[in-house]
């Protein structure tokens, strides 16, 4: 059986190890959602990672509704990543950007006032983070059939834009109650046309735009998130085994790199908990690598690894406060615990002030 540490190829990625580095949103753009310096010490720290998945990366102003969040739609923004992803390589990293749409998770104030857009006129529990502080959600209005062409062209055009930014491949983001995964839910998705009702239907809209990123920037450097257990942001399903098994598979014919997974801890060994993993359904579906991502242990990574069930782990917070992690965990070495409080703060604080190894003190 594979280790944490030993090379994984990732579509036409090749990693060095299976320890990912997750996709964090950390609020370090401008207000325009441009990239800043900053970013690129940020992840070229980290750049020991088998592979760097960016923070979530607006396509559109109207699918981005985060303070200070990065997008990818603009010539400006990507002459902004260059540096970022330049810094990887040099420090001999992979980095693929995370391809976003919110949907109906972003507010009015983002988009001139605007409705956000959703797969059905529904609303998002909660408040949203503005520029003046949370708001609550507002009800969206469903996408209009006439209007796929011109979403589909937007992550057509993300993803060429990634490529020209120096980015290794990209992944779509269907996870976490945004928009892809606003469509695949039977409780966030009310549509009686060709993208709605049955299974089928209602993952038309991820084929769809997982299919043109393929043929855009080529299968093998194109990947997906999906997180296929419990409600996300308002978001679930009643038959979750049947719904992202189907997707997986039309995933797994379209031919993608890799498919992340996240899906919540499960309290022990891996396969234990009160609520049965999906992974192993889709691991049925889905025959190139599957990578997994939720509060994993250097143990319970291994474990998954040796069951088969996944070929390499993603981890998040873990990387936050670590940005060396591989070689902690290879050696064994206590790992810092992150501040969420600098979660999403401006400055360098709990963002490129945590220590490497040989930085803390014995």
């Amino acid at each position: 059986m594979p280790t944490l540490f030993d090379p994984i190829d990732l579509g036409a990625i090749n990693a060095p190890n299976r320890i990912l580095m997750a996709p964090l949103t950390r609020a370090r753009g401008t207000k325009n959602h441009v990239p800043t310096p900053r970013m690129a010490t940020y992840y070229a720290q980290r750049a020991s990672a088998g592979l760097i998945i960016s923070e979530a990366t607006g396509i559109s102003q109207e699918g981005l509704g985060w303070p200070f969040a990065t997008g990818i739609w603009s010539d400006e923004q990507v002459e902004a990543w260059k540096p970022i992803t330049d810094a990887v390589h040099d420090a001999d990293g992979r980095i693929v950007a995370q391809l976003w749409h919110m949907g109906r998770i972003v507010h009015p104030d983002y988009i001139g006032g605007a409705q956000p857009v959703s797969a059905s006129a529904t609303t998002a529990p909660g408040k949203a983070h503005t520029y003046t502080g949370k708001q609550p959600y507002v009800e969206a209005r469903a996408l209009r059939i006439d209007e796929i062409p011109r979403l589909l062209s937007e992550y057509e055009k993300a993803a060429k834009n990634a490529i020209a930014a120096g980015f290794d491949g990209v992944q779509l983001h269907a996870a976490n109650g945004y928009m892809i995964d606003q469509f695949l839910r039977d409780n966030s998705n009310f549509r009686d046309d060709q993208y709605g009702g049955p299974i089928e239907n209602r993952i038309r809209l991820l084929e769809e735009v997982a299919q043109r990123l393929a043929d855009t920037i080529g299968a093998d450097r194109t990947s997906v998130r999906l997180s296929p257990n419990g409600d996300s942001q308002g978001a679930n399903d009643s038959h979750p085994y049947e719904l992202f098994g189907a997707a997986a598979a039309a995933l797994d014919k379209i031919g993608i790199g890799f498919l992340e997974l996240r899906e919540p801890d499960f309290k022990g060994t891996f396969g234990a908990g009160e609520v049965e993993p999906v992974a192993p359904t889709i691991r049925k579906a889905f025959s190139g690598p599957l990578v997994l991502n939720s509060d994993y242990t250097t143990e319970k990574a291994q474990a998954a690894l040796d069951s088969g069930v996944a070929d390499a782990i993603a981890f998040g917070r873990t990387f936050l406060a670590n940005p060396d992690l591989p070689e902690r965990l290879k050696i064994g070495a206590s790992l810092t615990p992150d501040e969420m409080a600098t979660w999403y703060a401006q400055g360098d604080e709990g963002y490129i002030d945590y220590p490497a190894l040989e930085s803390v003190p014995a």
